[in-house]
């Protein structure tokens, strides 16, 4: 059989075909086949990558530099979509004088990307927000990714990038937000960083920087509000500079790093609502007290073997004035001098200790001189470090005080020691069973009255039943029935001594007890009814009324932060709150707000625990224990909700025990759901609720402002804008996983406070429109 032919032949030549067996042609027609095929393919793609703007082609150079997408984060990002507008993680904006959207954000985090930065991305001129946190990339921060001079954000914290401080990075004239935390950066921070004036926020820690740092360029740096250097190797004195830091807020972070010598003076310049943490350090010599180093605590000086001071509690030694050099002997008459020896040595034996009581009596005088100079010298520091004045008017025209206590913890003292005598003297008649015990003159009601008035469930829990009870012409008191809880009984005394330091604790934001009850089977505690509800269904919206409006929050946030802080600190025993949520701040007719619950926690641990497991305590050690409940903790509690997600995370686990520190955190979650109307989900023993997360994601990536408020609210006037501003950054100050690095409860007081204070305020914010 003849082999079937094939005309193959060249169309450009004019000499006539020569057929070509098929079979000899079969293997050389599906290679053409293939190559023509490929040659298509590099077309198309030639065609599409030449479709793809500068803006494309730069994105593909990032992808082209990750080695490992283990989430397929970046499979989107391909040539055959030619609009980089629509891969997964860019944003885009209209641009005056292009056609087309230019990318203006990338938002890649938590991919686990590993590779690298690629200097390319500088070429996105317009490239706002670059955040790239939580992947794996390695090598350099390069500095061409600072050409993107449109830069106000770079989050490039939690990854493995090594290299220098990039100095570029100061020459990009928009450059707001800068986060290389929790990388391997190395070396010393470069002088070059006083070019970075616009900077609000530098966080450089948890790296591998060490050196001196620069003196003389935190003083240019005039927007700053927060500064973290902590956990790095950073040696030699602390910079004192950093007290020009005028518009810093927050903490000042300088823990974990080996600086020595001692506390510049000069920070006590920086605003008092400043926290300091200078822990593991080798800082030495005696901490300062002027400004606002006056309102920090001990924790901010930790695990600094050579500091000494106030609030440290540990006396700093005084040097030995050198002794003063005896007198020469007096050129005189030597007859006088060589009369009765012994008589003259009895002489300057009663001398010299006449001499010693004239001296010791000069120095206490001296002493006490001094002791009255310096107190007077700081209450007047104080009271000019106070604000904007020392009386105000809040949004409901009752005038406050802006200091925390301002005598009132004197005041309970006095009080306290009053109560003491006369229950002393009288056989103590409080702690007498069967007893109502008024806590103070303007509680009228006797037992039998109060047992015969009507009396209304308001709520049923596992800390007992509370009841509206009208007595009287119509007065109305809250009844908290604690129920059967005295398990083995006969402590009446114990009872009577914690009620009376809960009734001693008066403030105009704080529920006040009037009276209590004790007996073996029954528990009252008489209370002041507060009639508009709590916060929880506030926020939730009533039927009929209208949401809570954003000035109307800001006094209740103040109101309960006073609160709080007047029982942190200017209550007689310190007390802790441990159960703080919207549900114990009561609301009255005018809105103002009322913490409930305080002390209650420890009240029940006390009647619920067996009277075989410990002889009953004396009354200074009840003291003792209710004063540990603000420095050590309250003791741990079965009625404690340890789901609840307005708890702080240190205090979920099961033997933790609730703290100041922890009221703190609680406070911020609180206040974070009045400004964005989200409830705090459940968290984990170890995580935080998600609110928290969500504000604080939403921080790094300078969403707008109107994003993140409560619909519900309407803030339309710039000013209003920086109140909530504020409010955020006060709210994740107080939400901080770690309790040192939290304000105290005083301090976030008085930033609240300070948030309307003046036109001198600057609150510098990256959530707005």
């Amino acid at each position: 059989m003849p082999a079937l032919s094939i005309l193959i032949y060249d169309s450009t030549s004019t000499a006539s075909p020569s057929p070509l067996p098929l079979a000899s042609t079969g293997k050389c027609y599906c290679e053409m086949k293939r190559i023509r095929a490929y040659l298509l393919t590099i077309i198309f793609c030639t065609i599409h990558i030449a479709a793809l703007s500068p803006d494309g082609l730069s994105l593909l150079a990032f992808k082209a530099a990750v080695s490992e997408d283990p989430e397929s984060s970046l499979a989107g990002w391909t040539e055959v979509d030619d609009d980089p507008c629509r891969w997964p993680g860019i944003s885009c904006a209209n641009v005056t004088g292009y056609a087309d959207p230019r990318v203006v954000g990338i938002r890649i985090f938590n991919e686990n990307l590993t590779g690298y930065i690629p200097s390319e991305l500088g070429t996105l001129l317009f490239l706002r927000r670059l955040n790239l946190h939580g992947n794996r990339l390695t090598g350099p921060v390069p500095a061409q990714l600072f050409n993107a001079t449109s830069l106000r954000s770079v989050l490039l914290n939690d990854n493995l990038l090594s290299g220098t401080f990039p100095a570029a990075a100061c020459d990009v004239p928009r450059l707001q937000n800068l986060d290389l935390s929790r990388n391997a950066i190395a070396g010393p921070l470069p002088p070059a960083l006083r070019r970075c004036r616009q900077l609000q926020r530098l966080i450089l820690m948890g790296n591998r920087l060490s050196g001196v740092i620069p003196a003389g360029i935190w003083g240019e740096m005039e927007k700053l509000t927060q500064l973290d250097l902590s956990s790095n190797a950073f040696e030699g004195p602390i910079p004192p500079d950093l007290g020009e830091l005028d518009s810093l807020g927050g903490t000042l972070n300088l823990s974990h790093n080996r600086f020595s010598g001692k506390i510049p003076s000069t920070l006590g310049d920086l605003p008092t609502t400043v926290s300091l943490d200078l822990r593991f350090n080798n800082l030495s010599g005696e901490i300062p007290g002027g400004g606002s180093l006056a309102n920090q605590g001990p924790t901010a000086f930790l695990n600094n073997p050579g500091l000494c001071g106030v609030p440290l509690l540990i006396p700093c030694e005084v040097e030995a004035a050198p002794e003063a050099e005896a007198p020469g002997p007096v050129q005189g008459s030597t007859a006088a001098m060589s009369t009765d020896k012994e008589a003259a040595r009895e002489g300057e034996r009663g001398m010299k200790a006449g001499l010693i009581v004239l001296i010791s009596v000069a120095d206490a005088a001296g002493v006490a001189l001094v002791g009255l100079v310096v107190v007077c010298a700081y209450r007047k520091m104080k009271g000019r470090n106070e604000g904007c004045a020392k009386l105000r008017s809040d949004l409901s025209g009752r005038r406050i005080q802006r200091c925390t206590c301002c005598g009132e913890a004197a005041a309970e003292k006095g009080e306290e020691e009053e109560e003491e005598d006369s229950a002393s003297s009288s056989s103590s008649s409080e702690a007498a069973e069967g007893k109502l015990v008024a806590m103070d003159k303007e509680f009228k009601v006797d037992l039998e009255e109060l047992l015969r008035a009507s009396a209304y469930v308001l709520g049923k829990g596992p800390k007992g039943i509370v009841y509206k009870v009208v007595v009287g012409e119509g007065t109305a008191v809250a009844v908290r029935r604690l129920g059967q809880g005295g398990v083995g009984g006969g402590r009446p005394k114990e009872f009577a001594a914690e009620v009376r330091a809960m009734g001693r604790v008066r403030h105009p934001n704080l529920v006040r007890l009037r009276a209590h009850y004790w007996a073996p089977d029954e528990k009252l505690l008489i209370a002041d009814y507060i009639a508009n509800g709590n916060l929880a269904t506030a926020l939730g919206g009533r039927p009929g009324q209208p949401a809570l409006t954003w000035p109307v929050r800001l006094r209740i946030a103040r109101g309960a932060a006073r609160g709080l802080a007047h029982l942190h600190d200017c209550s007689s025993r310190k007390f802790v709150h441990g159960d703080l949520k919207p549900s114990k701040i009561l609301l009255d007719a005018n809105f103002n707000p009322y913490v409930s619950n305080f002390g209650l926690l420890r009240l029940i641990s006390l009647i619920t625990r067996p009277s075989s497991s410990a002889a009953t305590p004396s009354s200074s050690s009840v003291a003792a224990a209710a004063g540990g409940g603000g420095l050590f903790g309250l003791p741990s509690s079965p009625f404690l909700d340890k789901t609840n997600p307005y708890s702080a995370p240190e205090t979920r686990a099961a033997a933790s025990r609730p703290t100041q520190k922890s009221d703190v955190y609680s406070f911020g979650v609180l206040l974070l759901e009045m400004l964005t109307g989200k409830p705090p989900e459940a968290a984990s023993s170890s995580g935080e609720p998600g609110v928290v997360k969500w504000a604080r994601k939403a921080l790094e990536e300078a969403r707008p402002l109107a994003e993140l408020v409560d619909p519900t609210v309407a803030v339309h006037d710039v000013h209003g804008r920086k109140e909530v501003a504020a409010a955020f950054h006060v709210a994740l100050a107080c939400a901080e996983a770690d309790p040192e690095a939290r304000p105290r409860m005083k301090t976030v007081s008085e930033k609240l406070d300070r948030i309307n204070c003046s036109n001198k305020l600057s609150v510098k914010f990256k959530m707005c429109d």
